[in-house]
């Protein structure tokens, strides 16, 4: 028995042991559900594939697929990301820590969980497509419904500041409208608050440092976010909508309002690059590209 209890310890205890991987959340995007086969389902599954004994959880916002592609569009995102840390603080898999993997506006949401909700941990963000600094246009809409993106896009022009829409339309919660800055400072329900644009919230600061690696994918030939820059947290130049500027000449990096400059001296940015259209890439860039960061 002492010679068995002594074997068990030296295996735990061995240096070349690999370390558990650490468990993975992921949130969709618009239009999209938890548990889509050909998107997050197929995620997960890739996942679990190529780390053996990984933990995914494919985050839902409702008691079932289709309230969960509903709030996509219609729940407010506070809610969203309160409902969220609810749900990651709940699991038992998650308390040690866990990375996170956020697609088109689920990047953005997983950034404001990792500002507003430090405990469990956030290790790792990775955000595929994610609009950080919003967006300003609407070219294109997943989802079935040709009618209700219509009605998106012009509920957007004609009033995507007012309470009311704010409120209850997910989108208008990102829109950023460089030609009105001030609008959009003053009644941005989400986007303006987690990035800082009304004062700095030492704790949202605080908390996003504590990453160990942030990292940013831009999908070079997006038709549908607008400005595709804003997946690398640039923007249009203030007061026009023709010249963009990358993340290093915004006043949010060179004030570090969140901390981003600080990060990324820290080497903690990472900006990735692929070919394709917005979600558009291959398992094998994903395996080669974005496994690692869940290593």
């Amino acid at each position: 028995m002492a010679a068995l209890q002594a074997a068990v310890l030296l295996l735990l205890l061995w240096p070349g042991r690999a370390a558990a991987a650490a468990p993975l959340a992921i949130w969709h995007g618009m239009g999209d559900s938890c548990c889509n086969p050909q998107s997050m389902g197929y995620i997960k599954k890739i996942v679990e594939a190529k780390i053996p004994g990984v933990y995914v959880l494919s985050l839902k916002i409702g008691s079932n697929v289709i309230q969960d592609m509903e709030n996509s569009f219609f729940m407010n995102v506070n809610d969203q990301v309160r409902e969220v840390c609810g749900q990651l603080t709940r699991d038992p898999h998650l308390k040690g820590g866990y990375n996170a993997m956020g697609f088109s506006q689920g990047g953005q949401f997983l950034r404001a969980v990792a500002q507003r909700c430090p405990s469990p941990p956030m290790l790792n963000l990775i955000s595929v497509g994610g609009q950080h600094q919003g967006v300003y246009g609407f070219p294109r809409c997943p989802g079935e419904s040709s009618h209700l993106c219509d009605w998106i896009r012009k509920t957007l022009d004609l009033g995507a500041y007012t309470p009311a829409v704010q409120e209850h339309l997910v989108q208008a919660e990102y829109w950023h409208d460089p030609l009105k800055e001030e609008d959009y400072r003053k009644n941005s329900i989400f986007l303006a608050d987690i990035n800082q644009e009304r004062g700095v919230n030492e704790t949202y600061k605080k908390n996003l440092m504590a990453l160990k690696k942030f990292v940013m994918v831009k999908f070079l030939n997006d038709t549908m976010v607008d400005p595709p820059i804003s997946e690398w947290f640039g923007f249009y130049k203030s007061g026009q909508a023709k010249e963009t500027i990358p993340l290093k000449e915004t006043a949010l990096y060179k004030e570090d309002r969140l901390g981003l400059q600080e990060m990324d001296k820290a080497g903690k940015l990472v900006f990735l690059g692929v070919k394709g259209d917005h979600l558009h890439f291959s398992e094998e860039w994903f395996y080669t590209t974005l496994l690692p960061f869940l290593q």
